[in-house]
């Protein structure tokens, strides 16, 4: 699948000359369903991962009075499918029943959840990037990046705690095979749904509040807008502020690089604890790839569903990662050695 973000509409650096030497180049991954394999970039698919290397466990305390229920992982699975083949009941047959009496008391029964599990929980893959498909931020003898998340909250940040493991592609001969699952995970939204790359290369503009207060003003002054009819930019926002927010500066979704998307708090201090220089965006791990206020980045391939291929393709949430209720969560490196202790932060 090539998937392409639509020019956006207007040329920022025409109006805010001020704007240019600050683009940054992002690669949107535009994660859609997919079958990867163990040598393919994806979202929630198997890892290249050395049969001789033990697989990372989580030994840190989980409460059980975080969360209502917690799922087996296949339980996800099943209830995710059937989900699907209720959608697409509804789309060929829409006065059929919405849901039978079998898959209603399935339904039920899932949400009940399964028994707590206190121990060690083996990690869950969330991404595999290829430096050979996707540029980011790489030590140099490494082209592979696998992360990887605990599927439960921790008691400071209310959202999974990740993993980064960097390697070199060729010297993993002996793959493993299974790789363990955690017994239960505490959200469904925390089990990424297997997802192929579409990587698309645009260019990022800093969110307002990294910009000086002079540029700040002058992005929310009507009168520097005047080249421009307002009907025409009334279309996309409410205000030329919300425009620039919202469809000029920064890519939504799934992406690597470019400029960090702050919202709701304001920037806060990135320096790596090790060495004290600035970390940089590596990847934005994203509840969605578009929203309400951000349709001007649909991709072209994306702004007809013909039939519901797959749950989450109207909304934009193709990988059924959700974070926190709609956020992101962007992991920053540091550029003098990504190996240094990565930031997360959440958006």
């Amino acid at each position: 699948m090539s998937l392409t973000t639509p020019p956006r509409p207007f040329d920022v650096t025409a109006l805010f000359p001020e704007l240019a030497p600050l683009a940054r180049t992002a690669t949107r991954l535009h994660p859609r369903p997919g079958s990867p394999t163990v040598h393919d970039s994806s979202v929630g698919g198997p890892l290249l991962w050395p049969a001789d290397e033990p697989w990372p466990y989580c030994h840190e305390p989980h409460d059980s009075r975080a969360t209502r229920a917690v799922h087996f992982p296949d339980d996800v699975r099943l209830f995710r499918r059937r989900q699907l083949a209720v959608a697409e009941r509804q789309f060929r047959a829409p006065q059929a029943a919405a849901v039978t009496p079998e898959e209603l008391e399935a339904a039920t029964r899932y949400r009940e959840g399964r028994p707590w599990f206190d121990g060690p929980i083996p990690l869950l893959a969330v991404a595999q990037l290829y430096a050979r498909d996707i540029p980011f931020p790489c030590p140099p003898d490494a082209d592979l990046l696998q992360v990887l998340w605990c599927p439960f909250d921790h008691a400071a940040a209310a959202h999974p705690r990740t993993a980064l493991f960097w390697r070199s592609a060729a010297t993993v001969t002996d793959v493993l095979d299974a790789p363990p699952e955690p017994p239960v995970i505490q959200s469904a939204h925390y089990l990424p749904e297997p997802c192929l790359f579409s990587p698309e290369q645009v260019t990022d503009y800093p969110n307002p509040s990294e910009l000086s207060e002079e540029l700040r003003n002058q992005l929310n002054d009507m009168n520097r807008w005047q080249s421009i009819d307002p009907a025409q930019y009334s279309t996309y926002a409410d205000d030329p502020g919300e425009l620039y927010l919202n469809n000029l500066s920064t890519a939504p979704g799934w992406k690597t690089g470019g400029w960090t998307r702050w919202s709701p708090t304001d920037p806060v201090d990135r320096s790596c604890p090790e060495c004290g220089t600035e970390e940089v965006p590596l990847l934005t791990i994203a509840s969605w790839e578009w929203d309400g206020g951000s349709e001007t980045w649909i991709a072209d391939g994306d702004r007809t569903t013909p039939a519901p291929h797959h749950l989450g393709a109207e909304d934009g949430t193709f990988t059924l990662i959700d974070i926190t209720g709609g956020n992101n969560l962007q992991l920053h490196v540091c550029p003098a050695s990504p190996r240094h202790p990565h930031f997360q932060l959440l958006q």
